[in-house]
Order: C-alpha cells, then sequence, then structure tokens
C-alpha cells in the first residue's frame, strides 16, 4: 500500500493547513441573480441552470428584488443578513451534532455572489466573518462580475481570514461557451482567474465534463488550461438534465444526450491522474436525487459515483 499516492482533497489541505477538519457552511442569499440571466450579457442564465425564466413556481416563492452592480440601494440588506445569519446558525447547529464540527468557511454558494452593490457585498462579508469560529470565505461567481476592488477589498479581508474565490469555468472552448449560452469568453475567464491569482487570492475553478459537442479530448484541454493558471483547487461536475432549464427542451427533443458514467468516470480518473501536487480537489462529481433530475438516471446517487471514482483511482494508485 506504501506506493499508494494520496490525492490532495479540500480536506486534508485544511488539516495540513489548521490542524483540524473545516466544514463548509453552503448559503444562499435571496436577491442574488447574474448577468446571465437578468439580460446583462444574456437571457434565460446557462442552459443547465433552473431558474425564474423557466420556472413560475420559482418566482411566486423568491422576492421581486433582484441585485446587480448597478442598483443604488438595496432596500433587503436587513433581510438578506438576517438569512445570512439564520441560515448559518442552522447548518452550524447540524455539522456540530452529527461531525462535532468546531471551525467553518461561509460558502456563498447560490447564483454570483459577487454581482451586488460593493456596500451590499461587504456587509454580508463582514458579517459572515463575524460569526463564531468562522475561519473564512469562499464566494462563487463569475469572472465577468469581479473588479478590481472586489478583488482588493477580498485582499483585504485575506490579511488575517482564509478567502477562496470559486469561478464557474466550465469550459474554455468558446463554441462550448456559446452553445451552453454563458454569456462569458474563454479569454475573459482567463484574465479574471489570473488577476485573482496575481492578488494572492485563493481560486477553485469549476469544470463541467459532457457539456453539448464536447469530445473527452476537450474535456482534458480545459482541465490542462485550468491548470496551467495556477488555480489552487479544482470541482468537476457531470452535465445532468434538470427540469425549468434550457437544456430540457433540447435533452426532450433528443439534441443533446448526456455523458455516460464509465467516460465521465474515465475523464475524472485521467485529470487526477495529471493533477499537479499543489492543487487540490474539491469535488469529483455531482447529483441530484430528487424528481427534477431527468437525465442521466446515474446522477442520482452521488455516493455510489463517488465509490466508484474511488476504485477507479486505486486502481491507478491513487488514494481518494
Amino acid at each position: 500500500m506504501s506506493n499508494l499516492k494520496e490525492v490532495l482533497t479540500i480536506g486534508r489541505y485544511f488539516r495540513e493547513k489548521f490542524g483540524e477538519t473545516i466544514y463548509k457552511v453552503p448559503i444562499s442569499i435571496s436577491g442574488f441573480t447574474c448577468p446571465n440571466i437578468d439580460g446583462t450579457v444574456a437571457r434565460g442564465g446557462c442552459s443547465f441552470c433552473e431558474n425564474d425564466s423557466f420556472s413560475p413556481n420559482l418566482q411566486e416563492k423568491k422576492s421581486k428584488f433582484k441585485l446587480n452592480p448597478r442598483v443604488e440601494k438595496n432596500p433587503y440588506l436587513d433581510n438578506q443578513l438576517k438569512q445570512l445569519q439564520l441560515q448559518f446558525e442552522a447548518t452550524k447547529q447540524r455539522l456540530q451534532n452529527k461531525f462535532g464540527a468546531k471551525k467553518f468557511i461561509v460558502y456563498f454558494q447560490s447564483f454570483t455572489n459577487t454581482y451586488a452593490p460593493i456596500e451590499t457585498l461587504k456587509a454580508l462579508y463582514s458579517r459572515a466573518l463575524s460569526f463564531e469560529n468562522v475561519i473564512g470565505l469562499s464566494i462563487g461567481t463569475r469572472t465577468d462580475c469581479v473588479t478590481e476592488e472586489i478583488l482588493d477589498y477580498l485582499v483585504e479581508l485575506s490579511k488575517d481570514k482564509e478567502i477562496w474565490v470559486e469561478y464557474g469555468i466550465q469550459s474554455f472552448y468558446d463554441e462550448t461557451l456559446e452553445e451552453i449560452n454563458r454569456g462569458d469568453s474563454s479569454s475573459n475567464m482567463k484574465y479574471w482567474i489570473q488577476r485573482t491569482k496575481q492578488k494572492g487570492l485563493n481560486v477553485c475553478g469549476h469544470l463541467i465534463y459532457g457539456l453539448p459537442g464536447e469530445t473527452q479530448e476537450m474535456m482534458l484541454d480545459t482541465f490542462e488550461q485550468t491548470v496551467k493558471l495556477n488555480v489552487d483547487s479544482i470541482k468537476f461536475h457531470p452535465l445532468y438534465v434538470v427540469k425549468n432549464t434550457l437544456l430540457t427542451a433540447q435533452f426532450k427533443k433528443g439534441k443533446f444526450t448526456p455523458i455516460s458514467e464509465d467516460l465521465y468516470i474515465d475523464t475524472v480518473v485521467k485529470s487526477i491522474k495529471n493533477l499537479p501536487n499543489n492543487i487540490s480537489i474539491q469535488r469529483v462529481t455531482a447529483g441530484i436525487d430528487d424528481n427534477t433530475l431527468l437525465s442521466p438516471l446515474w446522477c442520482k446517487n452521488k455516493h455510489q459515483q463517488i465509490f466508484k471514482i474511488r476504485e477507479a483511482l486505486l486502481k491507478e494508485g491513487f488514494i481518494y
């Protein structure tokens, strides 16, 4: 067993750095949206994104107020700060009860969490960092929704906190980005990832395997390009089809066939085999176990996928 190579998971990275397990607390703040949904760069969002445009039920539940950087006043800020606190406390309690968790990173997960006026961002981020036993933030966003001002503010925070910026890359092929209605370009993504890294911030890149028209060669090429940008961490996702998305219609018309489980696992394993020692892995797959999943059905059971990926890696001499 001694010649097996250990994959640097984000859990191992945090344990090495902080001497204990750090738990991410995912947060979803209402009012946040995306320039790809509100018409700034496109409408409808990315083809795989479930959003208000496709689901009238979602609109009833959510506030009509939507943030963007040009909003002069945010009348919902107090409400958003309350949401942040309630969600954090509830998840923290659960993690403490289940795992004896002691230290946390607040993960702003849903939609684009820098797509708001800087004052709103400062209020939310500083409040999150003020919670007891929070050692840092992880902020999910897009590369067309960061500015020098936002990054400089995060650099300030990073002087005594663990700050991560999570960028949805998905693919570095412009024809794919166009196909999925991404509203961003590979050159813009590379520019802002490099700027974020130049400022000394931690970057996690999200990649989707199985995008329309992509071969395994293209997926692995996007992975290689991501590695060359010196990101600190990577998340892998398979593309699955849920109800109420642009992709739903393409799938139902037979214009899109999801990636097979075997091809997905093989692509992830090939990627991890070529991963430099200093880049951690935050996720090897994703799934959804509810009635919104249309295809592929193997995405229903995330734990089974992780087991299969772990087994496949073991055969290649890696412990995940």
